[in-house]
């Protein structure tokens, strides 16, 4: 159950990755994100975008070393920031869902929940 689940989470780790690189080109794909205001991201959310990528590879390295891909699985730190980080996907379900943006709110939410399902069973995953 792990390994589907973190390949699902990495996956969607990935896909978000795209939209950002997506949006910090230019393409006029931002009501898919950032609370759609912006068809096409101003500079400034060009940059949160940049950020953004920066977040999701230190999650999926975070979710790898709790899933045992990389070294750490039942250190302290692993399994505290793993759940760290499920309360922030569980809290971007809620962001999404309520989004001024329809794109958003039908994209994003869904994709919240799936990172955010994969994530949880990776956290409550074995320590050993």
């Amino acid at each position: 159950m792990t390994t589907v689940a973190l390949v699902l989470t990495l996956s969607i780790l990935a896909g978000l990755a795209l939209m950002q690189i997506l949006l910090i080109s230019g393409l006029p794909l931002g009501n898919y994100g950032w609370g759609g205001q912006h068809p096409v991201l101003p500079p400034r959310l060009r940059v949160a975008s940049a950020v953004a990528i920066l977040l999701y590879a230190g999650f999926a390295v975070l979710v790898m070393g709790r899933a045992g891909i990389l070294p750490g699985r039942g250190t302290r730190l692993v399994i505290v920031a793993t759940w760290v980080l499920f309360a922030y996907s569980a809290v971007s379900i809620v962001m999404n869902a309520i989004s001024r943006s329809r794109q958003e709110r039908i994209v994003q939410t869904p994709v919240s929940v799936l990172l955010t399902v994969g994530v949880l069973i990776i956290a409550a995953g074995p320590t050993a």
